[in-house]
């Protein structure tokens, strides 16, 4: 991928060299380089108390709130499943960005059986579909 990236980068620099408004790595179609994909950075799992678990997760790149977030149900889902749990019900998740890095904290309850409530998580269908996001688990 590097051998394909030099020359078009080469020429595009040549092809700006003569004209205003060129941004390096730009072009006139558009960026040249590719987006800078979502790292996920990892997570940090506390158990609070019984069934009652915290997932903090970090990310970067072109993630955002929404990622974290997912990130977090992704954790929990796994989680579930290690502790031998088919379920997660969501608590609460509060998200913010601090220095560039996107951080969420998710609560969550685990259970052998479908809990009570609208925020419930199948967990091995949620690491199925975490797995085709490619949104890692813990």
């Amino acid at each position: 991928m590097i051998a394909r990236t030099l020359p078009v980068k080469a020429l595009t620099l040549a092809a700006c060299g003569g004209l205003m408004g060129c941004v390096a790595g730009q072009g006139a179609r558009g960026t040249l380089d590719p987006p800078a994909r979502t790292q996920y950075l990892g997570v940090d799992t506390r158990l609070l108390e019984g069934d009652l678990v915290s997932f903090v997760v970090q990310l970067a790149g072109e993630g955002g709130q929404s990622e974290a977030i997912a990130y977090t149900r992704c954790a929990a889902a796994q989680y579930a499943l290690i502790r031998g749990y088919s379920f997660a019900r969501h608590v609460r998740t509060n998200a913010g960005l601090k220095g560039g890095i996107w951080e969420a904290d998710g609560v969550y309850t685990i259970s052998p059986d479908l809990p009570r409530g609208t925020r419930t998580i199948d967990a091995e269908v949620v690491v199925d579909d975490c797995k085709t996001q490619g949104i890692p688990t813990v």
